[in-house]
């Protein structure tokens, strides 16, 4: 048990209390007080750690409580030793031992814990620490096993808690000699590698915090100006895109994970530097909130479609993360315009009001609570309601749709985008997320794909997918999202409100191929398959849904119907299964519905309509109106559709073509509704194209440098 002793504060310099106004400034003689730094410092922990709000008031004071009780405890068996400074943590402890000791120095800093100032709880930070420093993290020690530890975990965690705690003295020398070790300032010297988008926000953090620790202008101004890279939109690789996707690891769709930390990290600096000589911000990074991360948060709960690795990590982990959205753009708006920043508030109310799965409001950390509560609590902000409309990003080959009272998104793989992404033993049955799984919300569903959906669902029938049945290793493929097929026709046309969108699809490490599309409308997606091919030896399936569900189920001929959930018309010889799995130490009830290609089929085919919400006589209805939808082709050279009721036609060409009144010079995406006509070139290649609509010819220049992005004209009446 640690108890410090005289001598410990002897060595320590004479730690005093802080309290509420924030970290110390040590004296000494190799940095003497700075005052750009000591309101640096203290806007440092209002913004990460809380202020504006009254201790003594609930919630906070329960969980200011109860943050100093933890704080006692990891102060009371703190137990420094040759391999651990817990019992309970081996050394090197990357993650549970920094992150320790920061929870004791917020606890130092924050009013209501019952150690606000106490000097020993500071001698405790500032020797374990130390300690830590010594057994682990010194200066000129190698780093093994994952960089991310030695360059970003350990250093933020350890710097954020000398910060806050006030490290003295030749201690806070020495930390700072170990992090310049591990981060050098060259590391930020150029814009590659594993420091890109949110990795080198990160860094830029650390290099913050070493600064703030040392009073160093220089690194200060360093941390501020190797953000510049970040704010520029790219055409490959990692970072931002014109159509809002946003990719780490070179092949990764990543908003809800690393993006979330770059989000949450350049709202951080923002507010931290606002004011000062090194003051930063960029409208790009404003723009993203609404273009890149919202399309991707419904009810408060980021979709799974853009969390790479980590969907698995654990129940609900995406409303923790749509929380963390929510967080960043709450902070991120105090340097917005009115404008953004009313929009936002209104957007951020709604996803709170909505989520009843995980209300965002009982999560306990204070600094969010309160920005959190006094949006919530304002009568003059409206909670937003959820979008209706379509958003393709075709860069990353995802599509989101919404209409009133259900969503849809749908998760493809390219040449330019992976099938899945594993790493460090994480996500490792992913291997068909890739394949068209079609993830779909109605109303009373925000949590179907957040109770242990991920441990429990069968691999290999993802909702939406058409794959192989090949048995596949874990870990199939390359790791950190080289799983990229050849297809390059992926991505689609769409007005904003309705879309059509296609995939040239190959299977994971199998000889499989199909022409994908579907057709995103009203109160249904129409979906169809040709082409189906495969020399694997094992049955090829479409799997027309997978849900978590005890509910009832009803199949008839043409159509079935999931009692609380949807309704599906299907042409074909639909199969079901009721069966309940396990895994993660848990069980859940699934109903799986899906269409039996038989073993290396040669061209096989689907047709297919999901109605999401819709009851069981909406779906007998729409089956017994075979006019409701023309199937104008279904083909390995074209797949299009005509809905008479929406005047609408659509069709995906795979090659020159003609459909429906439409014909086409080469591969594109065609979608006319009334008297326009919306075109894509999802391959990125065109120089030119030409599209005949209703006898009237239209030629399109450029398409190839939009990026897959849809062109819209009108007919001349």
């Amino acid at each position: 048990m640690y108890r410090p002793t005289r001598r410990s504060f002897l060595r320590l310099g004479g730690v005093t209390a802080a309290g509420a106004l924030g970290a110390l400034v040590p004296a000494g003689p190799a940095h003497t007080p700075d005052d750009s730094f000591l309101r640096l410092r203290r806007r440092w922990r209002e913004v990460t750690v809380g202020g504006g709000y009254d201790p003594a008031a609930e919630p906070y004071r329960t969980w200011l409580a109860e943050l100093g009780r933890t704080a006692a405890r990891h102060r009371d068996t703190m137990a420094p030793g040759r391999g651990s400074l817990w019992p309970d943590q081996a050394f090197p402890s990357f993650v549970t031992t920094p992150r320790r000791l920061r929870a004791m120095a917020q606890a130092y800093v924050l009013e209501g814990t019952g150690l606000a100032g106490d000097a020993g709880l500071a001698a405790a930070v500032a020797e374990g620490v130390d300690h830590y420093r010594r057994s682990v993290y010194a200066d000129g020690a190698e780093a093994t096993g994952n960089w991310w530890h030695w360059q970003i975990g350990v250093p933020k965690a350890l710097l954020d808690a000398a910060v806050l705690a006030g490290l003295p003295e030749p201690l806070s020398a020495r930390l700072r000699d170990a992090v310049d070790h591990f981060v050098p300032e060259r590391r930020l010297g150029q814009y590659r590698g594993n420091s890109t988008a949110a990795n080198r926000v990160d860094l830029c953090l650390v290099m913050l915090l070493r600064a703030m620790l040392g009073s160093d202008h220089g690194k200060a101004a360093l941390a501020a100006s190797a953000l510049a890279p970040v704010f520029r939109l790219v055409s490959e690789g990692d970072g931002f895109y014109r159509d809002g996707s946003f990719i780490q690891h070179t092949h990764v769709p990543y908003q809800g994970a690393y993006g979330v930390t770059l989000l949450s990290g350049l709202a951080t600096m923002f507010a931290v530097l606002r004011g000062t000589p090194w003051e930063v911000s960029d409208q790009n990074v404003f723009d993203m909130v609404e273009r890149s991360f919202a399309p991707f948060v419904r009810d408060g709960a980021c979709m799974d479609l853009v969390r790479g690795r980590g969907v698995g990590r654990k129940p609900f982990g995406d409303h923790e993360r749509g929380r963390e959205i929510a967080a960043a753009v709450l902070l991120l708006g105090e340097g917005a315009s009115a404008a953004e920043r009313a929009r936002w508030h209104a957007m951020v109310k709604g996803w709170a009001v909505r989520d009843t799965c995980r209300p965002m409001l009982e999560h306990p950390e204070p600094a969010f609570h309160a920005r959190l509560a006094a949006v919530v609590d304002d009568a003059s902000v409206p909670a937003a309601e959820e979008p209706v409309g379509h958003r393709l990003l075709p860069m990353s080959a995802r599509a989101v749709h919404r209409r009133p009272g259900w969503c849809a998104a749908l998760s493809m793989a390219s040449s330019r985008i992976g099938h899945y992404e594993h790493g460090n033993g994480e996500n490792l049955r992913g291997w068909h997320t890739g394949s068209g799984m079609l993830y779909w919300w109605a109303a009373g569903h925000g949590d179907q794909y957040s109770d242990d959906f991920w441990p429990t669902v069968d691999p290999y029938r993802l909702p939406g997918t058409t794959v192989s049945t090949k048995r596949l290793p874990d870990g199939a493929g390359g790791d950190w999202g080289d799983t990229c097929p050849p297809g390059r026709w992926v991505g689609g046309a769409t007005d904003g409100t309705y879309a059509t969108v296609g995939q040239h699809l190959n299977g994971l490490e199998s000889t499989m191929e199909a022409f994908r599309s579907w057709f995103f409308l009203d109160d249904a997606i129409v979906c169809l398959g040709a082409g189906i091919t495969a020399e694997d030896g094992v049955p090829v399936e479409t799997v027309v849904d997978n849900r978590r569900a005890g509910a009832a189920l009803t199949v008839r001929e043409g159509w079935a119907h999931l009692e609380g959930h949807g309704g599906y018309v299907v042409r074909g010889s639909l199969r079901t299964l009721r069966e309940r799995r396990a895994g993660g130490g848990v069980t859940r009830d699934y109903v799986t519905l899906w269409l039996d290609h038989g073993v290396d089929p040669r061209a096989a085919g689907y047709v297919y309509l999901l109605m999401p919400g819709a009851g069981q006589e909406e779906t007998r209805a729409r089956a017994a109106d075979p006019g409701w939808v023309r199937v104008l082709a279904n083909t390995d050279r074209l797949q299009a559709v005509h809905v008479p009721s929406l005047g609408l036609t659509a069709a995906n060409f795979w090659d020159a073509g003609a459909a429906g009144g439409l014909t086409a010079s080469a591969p594109c995406a065609v979608l006319v509704r009334g008297d326009t006509l919306t075109v894509s070139d999802p391959r990125c290649d065109l120089d030119e194209l030409t599209v005949t609509w209703a006898g009237e010819t239209f030629t399109f220049d450029g398409l190839a440098g939009r990026e897959g992005a849809s062109t819209t004209v009108r007919r001349p009446v």
